[in-house]
């Protein structure tokens, strides 16, 4: 059994857990920006500088600049993405590393830039007639982003074409995604209001820097949205990993990572210029970064891909896995213990759900849930929080596209289209989520 441990013991673990998974691949902690220069000399000198230009990030980005210049390195500077990851900044910033053919890219931004980043550097290096004639697709699709969305479709152009990516030096300015440790790019059609995801070894950051003192000017909103999508990423992914040999690391994670985000959630509140609460975020949501390369989110993710117009991605997230809990219950019960004891731990489970079994744990966990949301002025209802029953409609639409079908199928209990599931389970679950109540959530039958 876990020992419980004060954030500072915490925090070493989160530490040792990220460098023996990132080896010294990885700068993190406060003051590191100055690593940044180190790490993009090691691909070349032409360096393509993607980043913000707005206030918060003026500082840091003369940093950056002071570090490439400390080790002899060019550059120019290009805009990053706006939030989620339109498509047409993905065209944009792709066209920029065409025309300069850096040797090496430093991204610096949220997931947002980051993503964008990943996947402009997937078109600027493959040719629509190379994509045409090896993914089996149309001239008019080739000329776009769309034939790489799934998963391994980037190292399959690796192979056939004998050609890798430009290096990416990924560095990372708000606690969320962990977009410069993954695998992971969500892109967005704005028209549709649908975000897709690409998952590809292949496009990894080769390095990557978070400095966390960044984060400390970011603001109450984003930190809660990135401390819940870091929350999620943990969660998901140790929902989805009974069986699996990757169960007691996902576990350990949650034990570490969990705790450190709803510690510094509480601590945060009482003071949003806290630095060691900052670090103690980062470090949390850097191990949802890990969880999810050694497994897959599921669900909440799916669905929150669909609500980009109304909701920020780790609100969406946040929300939908106060309902998928309660539908996972019945086979994720080692899951629901190691989680109900943290959320007891830090006050938001009243009762002593040590007894509790079954969907009995499953309500609490959920109930536990949506005060931690609470206590974040956080919706705990899709309708509360702007959705509308055409949100619904089109996240059961997006559940049944073969390039995000992955989610369904990392699912602790997994639906499948073709048999109806999605309509059958998961339509009278996002009905619950949209009029938040979880007692409406339906169980499988050979589950209830």
């Amino acid at each position: 059994m876990f020992a419980v441990k004060n954030t500072e013991e915490l925090m070493k673990d989160a530490e040792n857990l990220i460098k023996d998974w990132k080896k010294d691949h990885y700068a993190f902690g406060c003051n590191v920006l100055n690593t940044v220069g180190k790490f993009a000399g090691e691909f070349g000198r032409k360096t393509l500088i993607v980043g913000s230009s707005s206030s918060w990030a003026q500082k840091p980005m003369e940093d950056i600049v002071k570090s490439l210049g400390e080790n002899g390195l060019s550059y120019v500077k290009v805009a990053g993405a706006r939030p989620n990851t339109p498509r047409e900044d993905v065209y944009r910033i792709a066209l920029q590393i065409s025309m300069y053919k850096p040797d090496v890219i430093v991204a610096f931004g949220g997931g947002s830039t980051l993503d964008a980043v990943k996947a402009s550097n997937i078109l600027a290096t493959f040719a629509p007639h190379e994509v045409e004639k090896f993914l089996n697709v149309s001239w008019s699709e080739a000329c776009t982003i769309e034939p790489y969305f799934g998963t391994g479709i980037v190292s399959k152009m690796k192979e056939a074409t004998g050609r890798d990516l430009t290096p990416l030096v990924a560095v990372q300015a708000a606690s969320s995604s962990g977009s410069h440790l993954t695998k992971y790019s969500n892109v967005t059609d704005p028209v549709a209001g649908q975000k897709k995801l690409i998952v590809d070894e292949a496009i990894t950051p080769k390095r990557a820097v978070f400095d966390y003192t960044v984060t400390l000017t970011t603001s109450e909103s984003l930190t809660i949205d990135g401390g819940l999508d870091g929350l999620s990423h943990l969660w998901e992914v140790f929902m989805g990993a009974s069986g699996k040999p990757y169960f007691e690391k996902a576990k350990r994670l949650v034990e570490v990572g969990v705790r450190l985000i709803v510690r510094g959630f509480k601590n945060l509140k009482a003071d949003w210029m806290n630095l060691n609460a900052r670090v103690g975020l980062g470090l949390g949501t850097d191990l949802g970064g890990y969880a999810i390369m050694i497994g897959g989110t599921s669900g909440p993710h799916l669905g929150s891909f669909s609500l980009v117009d109304v909701l920020t991605h780790g609100r969406a997230c946040g929300i939908l896995n106060i309902y998928y809990t309660v539908f996972f219950s019945p086979v994720i019960q080692e899951q629901l213990k190691t989680l109900a004891l943290i959320l007891k731990e830090e006050n938001f489970i009243e009762e002593d759900a040590s007894s509790f079994e079954g969907l009995n744990l499953g309500m609490a966990v959920a109930k536990g849930l949506t005060r931690l949301l609470t206590f974040l002025r956080v919706p705990t209802s899709l309708a509360d929080a702007g959705a509308s029953e055409s949100h619904i409609v089109r996240m059961l639409n997006a559940a049944k596209d073969p390039a995000l079908r992955m989610k369904l199928l990392n699912m602790p209990i997994p639906l499948n289209p073709e048999k109806g599931d999605v309509e059958k389970y998961m339509k009278p679950l996002l009905l619950a989520a949209f009029k938040g109540r979880i007692e409406d959530v339906k169980i499988m039958e050979e589950y209830a």
